[in-house]
């Protein structure tokens, strides 16, 4: 079992920023891949951001060119810093991690952009 503790959620204005953080339980480096996906109600769930073991990253169409996600190894943490963000942005995200084929959940962080 692979344990996430996130953190970063809360309320901003449309245009702010936030940064989002999750924290695994082991080594990242034996983990293939992390990020965050997001739900709104009555709407499928999207991938936002992801980064494998190797540095690789994708994006969701709706965030490229303003969120970013990155790795901090000696902490076993991972971050997405969310610039100019927008009403759409609103969800509850959750971040995710994959290893051996399985794919561990946190418990959800709440987002919320509106003025």
């Amino acid at each position: 079992q692979v344990q996430l503790v996130e953190s970063g959620g809360g309320t901003v204005q449309p245009g702010g920023s936030l940064r989002l953080s999750c924290a695994a339980s082991e080594s990242v480096n034996s983990i293939y891949a992390m990020g965050w996906y997001r739900q709104t109600p009555g709407k499928q769930r999207e991938l936002v951001a992801q980064i494998t073991n190797g540095g690789r990253t994708n994006y969701g169409d709706s965030v490229k060119g303003r969120f970013t996600i990155s790795r901090d190894n000696a902490k076993n943490t991972v971050y997405l810093q969310m610039t100019s963000l927008k009403p759409g942005d609103t969800a509850i995200y959750y971040c995710y991690a994959t290893r051996d084929g399985m794919n561990y959940w946190s418990k959800g962080t709440l987002v919320t952009v509106s003025s």
